[in-house]
Formats: structure tokens, C-alpha cells, sequence
């Protein structure tokens, strides 16, 4: 009896296999083929210098993005470089097509790289230029003004950052502090973010002072309070951000996007919404020379231009 049951067990398994008639499919491990997948062609490639976050940049850009592309018909995406000297051997790499940037970004990209200013933004509050400022905790008693920042920890947003660090280092050099008289001279580290982070070390108490620009602080009132950061000077004012094409881009393309950019109207709410996010009313047509004061101040503070 108990073979009868291993029999007919066998035979039951026999059958599961499935139809004997089928035949049998061998598959060769060994045997490889590479997927191609096709590039967009035709692509502008379109990046806002990082910083804030690649999240802050997406926000505040990707509706000018879309509007970019209705008007002008051209595919322009943006990219997210992770820091600044990478999105500068990106444009010369022309990997970066329309750069957004600081003006000391883009004094250095047009000296490397050939790129050219063709608009620049004006602020929420009308001004077509900024200033840096230079902060500390409010309850650092041991800083009241400029002077006392000598012989502190000084943490600047990146080397090449305009508000950042150009502009307070000049703004130091005018009132006769040097970058011998600091204690110590750090940049914010990292990909992306650099001027939340400046802040963030000096709420933190890790620096004593720190140098961002201008509206720096409003992007972080929601994650710390703000109050209690001081603002213990401000530099003095120098173009703002500008829109530079690289170099070979296509001059039929640069002008529909200088032309969509100038179409750009605060008072038409579906442009409202647009500029508002963008955190700016307006852009205006830019030429090079008008950044001759950014270059003639990096003169003056020693800083060469990036080779």
C-alpha cells in the first residue's frame, strides 16, 4: 500500500509540471544587451546658483521655468548644481546654458567662460541692487558694531558668494579690518544651502558672526527665531542678480528669452504669481559693464578673478 501512495504521488508531480509537448525555452545568462536610453535633444538647460536649498530653488523657480517655455516655445528644464563652483565649470562646460547668479559669479564666469549678462532682477522692494550684512546672536554682548567683530569666528557663505563674503570683506577693509584680524574665516560646507547654514552656525553659537545678504533671514523664520539673530552692519549696495547666457547659445534663443523676460508684468496676475515666488517684481535688460563695480571691488579686496 505504501508504494501505491509513492506512485501515485509521483505521478500527480509528474503531471503538475505541465504538457510534455512544450517545449523547452534555454535562456543564456551569459548573453547581455546594453538599453540605450535617447537624450532630449534641443534642451536649454536653465540653473539657479545654490544658495539656498535645491527645494528653495525649485520652489521660487520652476513657474518661470514654465513660462520660459510657453513663451519662447524653447524646452528649457532646470538643473540643481550643488555648489558654486561647480555650477560656474558647469556654464563652461555648457552644461549650464541661462545661469541665474550672484554678480561675483558672474564677473568670474564672463572672464572664464565668455558668458554674457542679458537681464538682472529688480527686488520685491524696487532696488535693482543689494547690500551683505554681517550678523551675530542677539545676546553676544561682545559685539555691538563692525569693530568688534576683530578677532572673532567669521563664517561667510562660499568664497566666491557676492553678499555673502565680497561684499563684507570690502565692507571690513573700509573700516580697517583685515582678514589677518579674524580669529578664524569659514565658508558654509556642503551642496546647496549655504546661507541656511551660515545662519544656522551662528544661531548655533558654533561662529560668533556670520554674512549673508540681504532678505537671508526671512527664508529661515519659519525653522528658528529670527530674533534672535542681530544684524551688526550692512555693506553698501551693488547690482543684483543677473541672467547670463553662456558662451555658442544660440543668439535667436537668447533673444526670445530677453524678450520673455521683459514681457514679465507685476500688475498681470498670472505674472504676479510667477514673480512673487520668484521673490522679485521685475526683470530689465543688463549688459556686461554693469557689473564693473563688482570687479573693480574684487580688485580692491584682493580677490582675482577664478582661473
Amino acid at each position: 500500500m505504501k508504494n501505491l501512495w509513492i506512485v501515485l504521488l509521483s505521478l500527480l508531480l509528474f503531471h503538475g509540471c505541465g504538457n510534455q509537448d512544450e517545449s523547452v525555452i534555454k535562456v543564456d545568462l551569459d548573453i547581455k544587451e546594453q538599453v540605450i536610453f535617447e537624450e532630449e535633444t534641443d534642451v536649454i538647460n536653465y540653473a539657479y546658483l545654490p544658495q539656498y536649498s535645491h527645494t528653495i530653488s525649485y520652489t521660487r523657480h520652476h513657474a518661470i521655468i514654465k513660462y520660459l517655455r510657453k513663451q519662447t516655445g524653447l524646452n528649457i528644464r532646470q538643473i540643481f548644481p550643488d555648489t558654486f563652483d561647480q555650477h560656474m565649470k558647469m556654464v563652461g562646460q555648457k552644461k549650464i546654458d541661462i545661469s541665474f547668479s550672484n554678480p561675483f559669479i558672474y564677473v568670474n564666469i564672463a572672464h572664464q567662460y565668455n558668458a554674457k549678462a542679458i537681464a538682472r532682477i529688480v527686488e520685491v522692494k524696487g532696488r535693482d541692487k543689494f547690500r551683505g550684512q554681517i550678523i551675530c546672536r542677539m545676546d553676544n554682548s561682545s559685539i555691538q558694531n563692525i569693530s568688534d567683530c576683530r578677532n572673532k569666528r567669521w563664517i561667510a557663505v562660499d568664497s566666491t558668494s557676492a553678499g555673502g563674503y565680497l561684499y563684507p570683506l570690502g565692507h571690513f577693509i573700509d573700516h580697517g579690518i583685515t582678514k589677518n584680524d579674524f580669529k578664524e574665516i569659514a565658508f558654509a560646507p556642503g551642496p546647496g544651502g549655504k546661507r541656511e547654514k551660515v545662519i544656522l552656525s551662528v544661531y548655533a553659537g558654533k561662529y560668533d558672526i556670520g554674512t549673508i545678504r540681504e532678505g537671508s533671514l526671512d527664508v529661515m523664520s519659519d525653522k528658528i527665531d529670527i530674533n534672535q539673530i542681530k544684524i551688526v552692519s550692512m555693506t553698501d549696495s551693488y547690482p543684483g542678480w543677473v541672467y547670463a547666457a553662456r558662451e555658442g547659445l544660440e543668439e535667436k534663443k537668447v533673444e526670445k528669452i530677453k524678450q520673455a523676460f521683459e514681457k514679465l508684468d507685476f500688475n498681470n496676475k498670472y505674472h504676479h504669481k510667477i514673480l512673487e515666488a520668484a521673490n522679485f517684481i521685475k526683470v530689465i535688460p543688463s549688459k556686461d559693464s554693469d557689473f564693473d563695480s563688482v570687479r573693480a571691488l574684487a580688485l580692491r579686496v584682493g580677490l582675482s578673478l577664478e582661473e
